[in-house]
């Protein structure tokens, strides 16, 4: 119904007004012309409504699904290229351990120590034979020199013929003797070096250090629990102190499936969202594509590096990342 058709309906002759005027109030009246302006408001502002509620549905729909800049999606995880698990070089007893989950250390930094007495005991025997055995050549270098002027005086003497020529014999004989024994001293010196430097080794792998800079993402062994380079002893000793994770190495490994890998090159731009903060698109960028396929799966995997690095993205969380393709700064999408 129109405007036009709806007003004549709500026109009341003249005859029939006077006829009410003189039995309805006047407040009657004014509450029907307030009904008839509301009526007439409604009949013309309820058609761009619609309009309007219309065009914001489609507005929002087309939000929605716009992804065309997506050529590829793939689901994958968190994974660090640079981990270890740091263990202890020798068998021993912790005496301390200075590391908690969550720490950050940097490298060289001591993170935990074995009981390293008979270490030392072993490096200052070592030491102490190294000075025993300095002694030892220098004492008999000194009897080497005296002994070489004792023979040159009697090899005078036997030149004179004062003396029998077999004396500077057996003084030559003492010289040669004395000789050897500097030889084996100076050896037995060098020997006492070595044994100072392995000495001074063990007694250093009793500190624990950690091989590069990063964050401690497991602690495994406590004060007073025997580590061993090795798994040993059944269930009684540890073969690891802890798990230290390079952050800044962090990277996203995705399964791409063989018949789409063709659409992935190494370089392309990409974006990626955590399972754990799903309003937060982070850049991203193809690493590389790995040389080999997962015949069970009949996938192939894709290395995914990071460009924005963040506090927030940890080891082994799930991520969903948007292979894009762009050409001249623009989108493909946008070159349709």
């Amino acid at each position: 119904m129109s405007t036009e058709e709806l007003l004549k309906e709500l026109r009341i002759d003249r005859a029939q007004r006077e006829d009410s005027s003189k039995q309805a109030p006047r407040w009657l009246w004014i509450a029907g012309g307030v009904l008839v302006a509301l009526c007439i408001c409604a009949a013309v502002a309820w058609p761009r409504a619609k309009q309007g509620v219309a065009a914001n549905i489609v507005k929002a729909s087309a939000r929605a699904v716009d992804n065309s800049a997506a050529v590829l999606q793939a689901t994958g995880y968190v994974t660090p290229r640079r981990q270890a698990t740091v263990s202890a070089q020798m068998v021993g007893t912790l005496t301390e351990v200075l590391i908690e989950e969550g720490d950050r250390v940097e490298k060289g930094q001591v993170l935990a120590r074995l009981d390293g007495s008979a270490q030392r005991a072993y490096l200052a025997s070592a030491k102490a034979d190294a000075l025993a055995a300095n002694a030892r050549t220098e004492q008999l270098r000194t009897q080497l020199v005296q002994a070489r002027r004792d023979a040159d005086r009697l090899q005078d003497l036997v030149d004179h013929k004062l003396v029998a020529a077999q004396q500077a014999e057996q003084a030559r004989m003492q010289v040669d003797a004395l000789q050897a024994q500097v030889h084996a001293a100076q050896a037995q010196a060098q020997s006492s070096v070595a044994q100072i430097a392995v000495a001074q080794i063990n007694h250093d792998r009793t500190e624990i250090r950690a091989p590069f800079s990063g964050v401690i993402t497991q602690k495994a062994a406590q004060v007073g629990e025997i580590v061993s380079p090795s798994a040993a002893g059944g269930g009684y000793t540890r073969t690891g102190i802890g798990t230290i994770v390079d952050m800044d190495s962090l990277e996203v490994d995705v399964d791409v499936s063989q018949t789409s890998i063709g659409r992935v090159q190494a370089g392309m731009p990409a974006d990626i969202v955590l399972d754990a903060y799903p309003g937060w698109k982070i850049p991203a960028h193809v690493v590389a594509i790995v040389p080999t396929a997962d015949r069970g799966k009949a996938t192939v995997k894709v290395r995914i590096g990071i460009d924005t690095k963040d506090t927030r993205i940890v080891p082994d969380m799930g991520v969903r990342v948007s292979f894009l393709e762009k050409t001249n700064g623009h989108n493909a999408a946008d070159t349709r």
